[in-house]
């Protein structure tokens, strides 16, 4: 399972003095670019090809609260995946440093053609990266987002 370990710093704070909901939403990101940037693409890759990861949904779900300094982990697996891998489902989870599941996060996306503005199936390295994440038990096949021809 890809992992991260993360800490909730001053910025991830809310109210309540516990991490913020918009927080989790925000590791789970770093962790999803972390691992493409591992896996050949950074960035400036996306930028080259002009494509980029577009979520269209996120579920959190809690479980235990996070206080400021702690140290979290936040893993990450694929929870659903169109053939072509033009829509995805990922899964995040995030744990305390006691084992605790602290929330999960689960977003629904795809590939975004950033001059069309159209969903597209990725590249074959990067639908290769994709399809190298570890899958959860629930895993669903997606339908397609690409339109045939007239």
């Amino acid at each position: 399972m890809y992992a991260k370990t993360l800490y909730a710093g001053w910025a991830d704070m809310d109210f309540n003095s516990h991490m913020a909901n918009t927080a989790y939403l925000d590791k789970a990101a770093d962790v999803r670019q972390k691992y493409l940037a591992e896996h050949g693409f950074p960035m400036e890759e996306f930028s080259r090809l002009r494509i980029g990861p577009v979520v269209r949904k996120d579920e959190v779900e809690y479980f235990a609260e996070v206080g400021l300094q702690e140290e979290i982990t936040v893993t990450y697996a694929l929870a659903g995946h169109a053939i072509d891998g033009s829509r995805f489902l990922l899964r995040h989870e995030v744990f305390r440093a006691d084992g605790k599941l602290a929330a999960r996060v689960t977003s629904a996306g795809g590939w975004l053609d950033l001059n069309a503005r159209k969903l597209i199936a990725p590249p074959p390295a990067l639908l290769a990266a994709m399809n190298s994440l570890e899958r959860t038990d629930d895993f669903v096949e997606l339908p397609t987002s690409i339109k045939p021809r007239a």
